[in-house]
């Protein structure tokens, strides 16, 4: 695949692998993904905009220039913004490679961390030399104030361009809350949305905390994704009973709207409102319980991303699907080209794979939408 190197959230030439639960594949143009969807399906999206969550400044002790690249809160209040856990470089920024930033000066319990106008003190160390908790002094205006104006959107070596923080944000977003963007929402504007519901199909959002993608450090991303907090809507898990009596797809636009909703499944598939944190790693032994079909990125293997693909399809299929992206020349990384895969019938991680194993998907998909046709 060809790394996208510029920051546009949707040219107009971006393309769309779809797979769907029969494996098969075809390609499209993104700004077509309505004519894939049917009536009665609902999108979720995360509408979590994105934090300046990149911090320059000094190792207060030694002196040395550092970069403390937040990464995960415990919850999303609003005033709950002290304390971090955060993974922190040495001298440096962007331009180079991640895998290659130095490491920051030996840290320990108590070290203070001068990041522009904020002030902040070692609290623990997470198990490795560059993942910390950190608190922030102040208030929590003071705090936000400050990551406002100093921070800048964490950004990694393919991009060539310094990222400005509207270059981050989806067309959704609300609240900020993500350390790096729910990108598959770049692919979402106001045309497609209202494609979408003069074709029957319902939209919603819920906002998921996103993590860093990389550390730079294989034994710290084996950790990721790490503990992120979310905040499913009352309308949103109304919206999803009604698709589900509907025998609509519940389709998420990236792999947080995936991790919040399947973290906040009950055993038979009903989807609490409310806050709560996902912790569950999804990969190709998690039994989905809420969502059909997911739109993403396209994936390296080997990445937290990947693994998660793997609870809709085998490791057979995706393979395939990565040859085709290969052999088409799509574009990886954040604002590179998208798939749209489908929940495989014949894969254990879908809820309706017994049933399915007896009935053929198309037969199944023309009744159900004869049944939603009557009401």
């Amino acid at each position: 695949m060809i790394v996208a190197r510029e920051p546009i959230q949707r040219p107009p030439d971006a393309r769309l692998l779809a797979i769907d639960a029969k494996g098969v594949i075809t390609h499209w143009l993104r700004r077509d993904l309505a004519a894939l969807l049917r009536r009665g399906d609902l999108v979720v999206a995360n509408d979590a905009a994105t934090l300046p969550a990149s911090l320059a400044g000094l190792h207060a002790e030694s002196g040395k220039p550092i970069e403390v690249r937040l990464a995960q809160r415990a919850s999303l209040e609003r005033d709950d913004v002290h304390e971090f856990s955060a993974v922190v470089f040495g001298e440096g920024d962007y331009r180079t490679p991640t895998e290659l930033r130095p490491a920051p000066p030996a840290l320990a319990i108590g070290d203070r961390l001068q990041l522009g106008p904020l002030r902040a003190t070692v609290r623990r160390l997470l198990g490795h030399p560059r993942f910390i908790a950190m608190r922030f002094e102040g208030s929590a205006h003071a705090i936000w104030r400050g990551i406002a104006h100093h921070g800048r959107p964490i950004q990694y070596a393919h991009m060539r361009p310094a990222l400005a923080l509207w270059d981050v944000w989806t067309p959704v977003a609300g609240a900020p809350a993500a350390f790096e963007p729910p990108s598959a929402g770049f692919a979402l504007d106001w045309h497609l949305l209202a494609d979408l519901r003069r074709r029957g199909v319902a939209f919603t959002t819920i906002t998921h905390a996103a993590g860093i993608s990389s550390t730079g450090d294989s034994a710290l991303d084996a950790r990721l994704p790490l503990d992120e907090p979310y905040v499913i809507p009352r309308v949103t898990a109304d919206a999803i009973a009604k698709a589900r009596r509907r025998k609509g797809r519940i389709v998420a636009i990236g792999t947080t709207v995936v991790r919040a909703l399947e973290a906040a499944a009950t055993a038979d598939g009903r989807v609490r409102a409310g806050a709560g944190v996902a912790t569950l790693r999804i990969d190709s032994h998690t039994r989905l319980r809420v969502v059909d079909a997911i739109l993403s990125g396209t994936h390296e293997p080997g990445t937290s991303h990947y693994a998660l693909l793997g609870a809709f399809l085998s490791p057979e299929w995706l393979e395939r699907g990565n040859r085709e992206l290969e052999a088409h020349g799509y574009r990886t990384h954040e604002f590179g080209d998208s798939v749209l895969i489908e929940r495989s019938v014949r894969w254990p991680g879908s809820t309706s794979f017994d049933r399915a194993c007896r009935e053929p998907t198309h037969d199944r998909a023309l009744r159900e939408e004869e049944q939603y046709e009557r009401g």
